[in-house]
């Protein structure tokens, strides 16, 4: 048997693990065996039918059903329901055909009521056990002689006891099975959480190790670095003192090796500050007086650029628990960027406002604006556009705008330039 008949067996039989086709399946069987087996008691001449093509029809019908539960299964219930009239209405006409109440047909009630009850539970076996009685009842009155009316209750009550028994049973069968299913798609998520939880533990070791592992190495680095930087330094001083063409060729790699140097050393700085977040110091201060005195700093560099600089701060901005140097910091790293930003002129502002119960911080230059490529990354660490920038500036400006319980965000403004906004409470949340 090849590799796809295996196949198309394999999803023949997956799809009769569902309860509707073994349902259908089931019923077929029962019902033409039963009709079979009924077949081998002689009739009467009178009442002689040909059995074999009857049992041939009966068979070809179940088949029919089976097909269509298979192609429409959303329609399920209410084939199953059509079948079990149609089946109803057969055994009765095989009654009528057969010699009415003499006739051994009945017994065709027995199982088709008992699996029906199976599948719908026991108030419709129930129903369809009185049906049954009726239906009986029925063809005695059609075929004489009339048996009365205690063999079909009779009739009833024996097709109805164990149907409603069984279709209680089929119930809890149902409802444990379910219960158990749920249980165990409950079991198997969990099992997942689990692994994915078990990943990220294993991913966030590594990480923690390569995060010590760099850490020392940025550490043991700035040893070097300070020595190339002094020895540089001292070399620059001894081409300095001579002439020629030659020294001033050495005087301008001296001075770019000396400008590669603080750019590590300013890289190794903003790392270890960045990894060796200090514990915030919060104390009552004023964010009105900090951006003054911020803006007192940077206004000779500003002035160097040929940049306008201007505070704007709101006297209704209260005084607030912050941890004083790592706002500046913060505050300062924006500011690096506006400058940076601001290379051929323009305007830096540093703003205050309070909002209710928050106070805004904002820092907005009149640049170029931040790119839709770059958006994305603005925070991500180590992610720079700048040949000298190291990336940990606003990732370091964020860690402390969350230890304050603040959020900052950035927009680009309508006139050009771009704005980053520091939102933080007046009263800080304490953190546990």
């Amino acid at each position: 048997m090849g590799s796809g008949e295996k196949k198309r067996w394999h999803a023949i039989f997956r799809l009769l693990e569902r309860d509707e086709r073994v349902f259908a399946v089931l019923l077929a069987v029962v019902m033409v065996g039963g009709l079979a087996t009924l077949g081998l008691v002689p009739l009467r001449p009178r009442h002689r039918i040909d059995l074999y093509w009857l049992v041939f029809w009966f068979a070809a019908y179940k088949v029919g059903v089976f097909a269509l539960v298979t192609v429409n299964p959303r329609a399920t219930r209410a084939i199953f329901v059509g079948a079990l009239a149609i089946d109803l209405l057969l055994v009765f006409a095989l009654l009528s055909l057969t010699g009415g109440g003499d006739s051994l047909f009945y017994l065709l009630f027995f199982p088709l009521v008992a699996v029906n009850a199976y599948y719908f539970g026991p108030w419709v076996a129930l129903g369809a056990a009185v049906i049954a009685g009726g239906l009986y009842a029925a063809s005695a009155a059609l075929v004489p002689p009339w048996v009365g009316w205690t063999p079909p209750l009779i009739l009833a009550a024996l097709v109805g006891l164990p149907a409603v028994t069984l279709g209680l049973v089929a119930q809890r069968e149902r409802r444990a099975r379910g219960e158990v299913e749920r249980l165990n798609a409950e079991l198997t998520a969990t099992l997942s959480r689990l692994q994915a939880a078990q990943e990220e533990l294993l991913v966030a070791e590594r990480m923690a190790t390569v995060g010590r592992l760099s850490l020392k190495v940025a550490h043991e680095v700035r040893n070097p670095i300070s020595a190339i930087e002094l020895n540089a330094e001292i070399l620059e001083d001894i081409v300095r003192e001579r002439g020629g063409a030659d020294m001033e060729e050495a005087r301008g790699l001296v001075a770019s090796i000396r400008d590669q140097v603080n750019t590590l050393d300013a890289l190794t700085d903003e790392y270890l500050a960045f990894a060796r977040f200090p514990r915030p110091n919060f104390e009552e201060d004023s964010v009105n007086e900090l951006l003054e005195d911020l803006a007192d700093f940077i206004r000779p560099v500003a002035f160097r650029q040929g940049l306008t600089l201007e505070v704007a701060v709101d006297p209704a901005v209260p005084l607030m628990e912050i941890d004083r140097g790592l706002l500046r910091q913060a505050i300062l790293n924006l500011v690096k960027n506006g400058l940076e930003a601001l290379s051929t002129g323009g305007a830096l502002t540093l703003a205050s406002r309070r909002d209710g119960d928050t106070v805004e911080l904002a820092v907005s230059d009149s640049g170029p604006g931040i790119p839709e490529e770059v958006a994305g990354r603005l925070f991500e660490p180590f992610f720079t556009t700048k040949p000298q920038g190291t990336g940990l500036g606003l990732g370091i400006a964020r860690q402390i705008i969350d230890e304050h319980g603040g959020e900052i965000r950035w927009a680009n403004r309508p006139g050009g330039g771009a704005v980053f906004t520091i939102r933080l409470p007046i009263k800080r949340a304490a953190r546990v």
